[in-house]
């Protein structure tokens, strides 16, 4: 085992002005490394996000609108409206993006047939349309970017009138197929897939589904994100944030157990779960003049009331985000068609905004291309916990395909990590600051220099 001991490089932090107030020094405490810096896309990356058409995005939400409905109870069937049209379309679709793959992207339909229960009526066929791009180099890794095509009016149970579902969510499956339009001619290092799954607005049929067959088969899922009604940044009183996404990161696992939610809660880690990590990754290299916009980062799991596909991947132990457009109109989703009192009612193709859908697009191109393209996030990262003392020692899993490592730290009122350490190709690590004072984390970077979401560290005790 290798072990490197580094001794503290001590200098006054980078000053952020908005956490410096009156005599108190900003950043406390001072310590070793230097000051982070976000990870800027690659050529390559840049190229990629650059082919997101908003006319493109535009025609495919127009198509699914289409369908008249898409409720997961309406027919399978008919060629012209309901799911299976939708699907068979859907399907259609990523078939010609892979064509075009060489060979590198599959497309399939995974499906079951759901039971009567709550919002299911009678038995139907959930099926969920998915493309995956093999890893070049570390495919059994593996990254998911999601939308659903299913739609829904007032009734959750009428699977006969129009439910156009332009917003929620023809916008997330139009983020989807164009991410793998785009990287279909390209090589990322893991293994990406994209997907439109069915029955979300029945309790997440699809999603749990594809989630609980991905851990029983031992997946190994370390991010999945998922879009859903990210079609407009118009709020219900007429005001726009058409630069702002938000996106939903989740606390405490919801598959820890009371001993490692106490562990968790015993070393402070209560804002360090996985699905915090990837929103914070996904934060860093996705606010860019590339992407043209800002990610609001919501330390919670989903809005209140609701719920979305990144659901089941939590549930089933997995990473996963949510994003959602920055001020939700609920006159235009889950709603007849109608006029009322002059309003406007229903989730109608005249409300989605094309290139805002498509800025969103290039925020989850730019996430979901560098997690694929870095090393996995670093496993079995410990921290010492037996014994006082003022330095802090970390060890962690080698991972063959990372170049060496960095520990990350931040003050603990902090949001993001502040500095990073580099401390080689090693499995241990020792830094000259107290584990008492600030929130430590190990990251991996490859030998293209990028790297990977932060693993936090659990008590060796």
């Amino acid at each position: 085992m290798r072990k490197l001991i580094l001794f503290g490089l001590l200098g006054l932090s980078t000053v952020h002005a908005q956490n410096f107030q009156g005599p108190f020094e900003p950043l406390w405490p001072r310590g070793p490394g230097h000051p982070v810096t976000p990870q800027q896309p690659s050529p390559e990356l840049a190229s990629i996000l650059s082919q997101i058409d908003p006319k493109r995005i535009k025609s495919i939400i127009t198509k699914l609108a289409s369908f008249g409905t898409r409720h997961t109870l309406s027919s399978q069937t008919d060629p012209h409206r309901g799911i299976g049209a939708s699907r068979d379309w859907i399907e259609s679709q990523f078939q010609a993006i892979a064509a075009t793959s060489g060979g590198r992207m599959t497309v399939s339909t995974p499906n079951y047939i759901q039971q009567v229960r709550d919002r299911v009526l009678f038995p139907v066929k959930i099926t969920n349309v998915q493309a995956t791009l093999r890893g070049s180099i570390d495919p059994d890794r593996v990254y998911v970017v999601s939308g659903h095509y299913d739609s829904r009016n007032t009734d959750i149970n009428n699977f006969m009138d129009d439910a156009p579902g332009a917003d929620d969510d023809a916008s997330g499956v139009a983020v989807s197929l164009e991410l793998a339009r785009v990287m279909a001619k390209h090589k990322p290092a893991a293994t990406i897939i994209f997907v439109a799954v069915a029955g979300e607005e029945q309790a997440l049929l699809g999603s749990a589904f594809m989630a609980e067959t991905m851990r029983n088969a031992s997946v190994d899922v370390q991010g999945m994100l998922d879009n859903d009604i990210i079609g407009s940044p118009v709020a219900d009183d007429g005001t726009s944030s058409p630069n702002i996404i938000r996106m939903f990161c989740g606390g405490i696992p919801p598959t820890e157990t009371f001993q490692q939610v106490t562990a968790r809660a015993s070393i402070g880690g209560e804002n360090d779960s996985p699905a915090r990590e990837l929103g914070r990754f996904i934060a860093e290299v996705a606010q860019n003049p590339v992407t043209g916009m800002q990610v609001q980062t919501i330390w919670r799991p989903d809005r209140f009331l609701r719920g979305g596909d990144h659901s089941s991947f939590l549930r089933n132990g997995y990473p996963a985000v949510r994003f959602t457009e920055p001020s939700e109109n609920y006159a235009h989703q889950h709603q007849d068609v109608r006029v009322e009192n002059g309003m406007q009612f229903g989730d109608l193709l005249e409300f989605v905004d094309f290139d805002f859908t498509a800025r969103v697009a290039r925020v989850n191109g730019a996430g979901i291309w560098s997690l694929a393209n870095a090393p996995g996030t670093p496993k079995g990262v410990v921290i010492d916990t037996s014994k006082l003392g003022n330095n802090s020692t970390f060890s962690w899993t080698d991972d063959p395909h990372a170049a060496s490592y960095e520990i990350v730290w931040r003050p603990s009122d902090q949001t993001y990590w502040t500095h990073a350490i580099p401390v080689g190709k090693v499995t241990t690590a020792t830094v000259q600051m107290s584990k008492d004072n600030v929130d430590f984390g190990v990251r991996a970077i490859g030998r293209n220099g990028m790297k990977s979401p932060a693993a936090y560290p659990a008590p060796s005790g």
